[in-house]
């Protein structure tokens, strides 16, 4: 018996490949303002290293640290 497999439009293309690198892209940003406005220094190699991640899980986890870190470099701890 074959499996159903939606492909919805947009779904496994360069549409969705779109979408998911403007999520990753909003969420560095939010990263990095977090910390601005929390008045925690960002190097250049830090600000470069989140909005280079398209890794959204890994965003994840930097967004949740970006709230609590004293140093930016903090968000990459464990890695």
């Amino acid at each position: 018996m074959a499996a159903y497999t939606p492909n919805f439009p947009g779904s496994n293309s360069i549409v969705e490949e779109a979408w998911l690198a403007g999520r990753a892209k909003g969420k560095a940003e939010d990263i990095l303002r977090i910390l601005e406005m929390r008045g925690v220094q960002v190097s250049d190699s830090v600000r470069e290293r989140v909005t280079e991640c398209t890794d959204l899980d890994v965003l994840g986890t930097w967004l949740t640290r970006s709230l609590s870190a004293e140093r930016a470099e903090e968000l990459f701890a464990e890695e």
